[in-house]
Parts: C-alpha cells; sequence; structure tokens
C-alpha cells in the first residue's frame, strides 16, 4: 500500500474508533446537558482533541522508545475507562441530589469532554501504537498517522453529537423528556462501566495481574 493509501486507512478507523461503545456512552453523559446542537457539536470536537493530543503524546513516546508496552499496564489504563464511565454515569444518575446544575453558557461540558478525550486516548495509546508500527516506518510517519487517526475520531464524533444533541434541542422546553434521556444515558454509562470493569479485572485476568 502506498503512504497515501495507508493515511486513508487511517482516517477511515479513526471515524470507526471514535464510534466504540465506550466513547459514545462517556460522551453521551456530557452532550445531553445541552441544549443547542453547536454546543453538543462542540463537546465532541474537544472530545477528539483531548483524545488526539494524549494518543500523539504517548504514541509518539513509545515508538520513539522502541519499548514494548506492559500489558498490565495498558489494561490498567483500560480499566480507568471503567471507573470513568461508572462515575459520569453515577453523576447523571443522582446530579439532582447532588445539585449538579448544567452550565450551557460556560465551558465545563467541553472541558468535561477534553477530559473524557484525554483518558479515552491514554487507555488507547497501546493498542494505536501496535496498529501504527505495523502500518508505517519511522517516526515521521508514525507522526503523521497519528494526526490524521485523531482527525478521523473528531470528525465521527462530532458527527455523533451533532446527532445526538437533535432531540435535546428539539425538547429544549420539555424539561422532563430532557431529564428522561440524561437520566438514561447515565444509566446505560453507569452498567457498561460496571461490566467493563468485571471484564477487565476477572475475565481478562487484570486483579491477578495486580496480585502478583
Amino acid at each position: 500500500m502506498s503512504f497515501v493509501s495507508i493515511l486513508t486507512l487511517g482516517f477511515l478507523l479513526g471515524i470507526k474508533h471514535s464510534l466504540e461503545p465506550d466513547h459514545v456512552i462517556a460522551v453521551a453523559t456530557t452532550a445531553g446537558n445541552t441544549k443547542k446542537i453547536s454546543r453538543s457539536t462542540l463537546t465532541g470536537v474537544y472530545w477528539g482533541i483531548g483524545h488526539t493530543c494524549t494518543l500523539f503524546l504517548t504514541g509518539m513516546l513509545y515508538i520513539w522508545m522502541k519499548g514494548e508496552i506492559l500489558e498490565s499496564l495498558s489494561m490498567t489504563l483500560e480499566f480507568g475507562v471503567g471507573v470513568m464511565l461508572v462515575i459520569l454515569g453515577a453523576k447523571s444518575l443522582f446530579k439532582d441530589r447532588l445539585n449538579i446544575t448544567n452550565d450551557h453558557d460556560g465551558l465545563r461540558p467541553f472541558l468535561v469532554s477534553a477530559l473524557i478525550g484525554f483518558v479515552h486516548g491514554l487507555a488507547g495509546s497501546a493498542a494505536m501504537v501496535i496498529l501504527t508500527m505495523s502500518t508505517v516506518t519511522g517516526i515521521g510517519e508514525g507522526s503523521i498517522y497519528i494526526i490524521i487517526f485523531g482527525a478521523g475520531t473528531i470528525i465521527g464524533m462530532l458527527c455523533f453529537t451533532t446527532i445526538l444533541g437533535i432531540p435535546f434541542a428539539l425538547n429544549g422546553k420539555n424539561i422532563g423528556l430532557n431529564r428522561t434521556f440524561i437520566k438514561l444515558a447515565g444509566a446505560i454509562s453507569f452498567g457498561f462501566g460496571l461490566y467493563y470493569i468485571y471484564k477487565l479485572g476477572v475475565t481478562e485476568g487484570l486483579f491477578a495481574l495486580w496480585a502478583n
């Protein structure tokens, strides 16, 4: 394959990567708090920026060091995603009791979305390095590939959060319905996070690795 073809494939893989279940579930808990489609779209953009930045920095570090990524470290970072999903879900489910307000006019939803992308980027760095080193040669090509891959994740998440924002924008005055949507997203995030933690810790043996 030519390098241009590899970059095109990387861009398409980036779009596919952005739509993985743990990504869309986590971002949905934040995008659902906005009442405008434009602001919902921006949560996706900020997620992509945070995700790409950490993916690039950690990816370049791993490639430059040419070191093997410890399985326990890779799984621990993934475990952190599960914990984050539980926290985001609990926050959406119990925000009324915790007196958490929706900061529609501030930067808070965007910064939270960028932080979510940051965590996802750390957790996905191991797989990204393996994929990059198997398709390109040299740190220069590797850096370009990761940037193009990151651009794909931004576009993919931008499209998802734009679509997600439509029902919230259309029902902006229906507080009860919006609250139901937000709690539903929170319940899915909380449940999937618990499943993710169990899968990594018990099924895939992370707890055993920690014990050793």
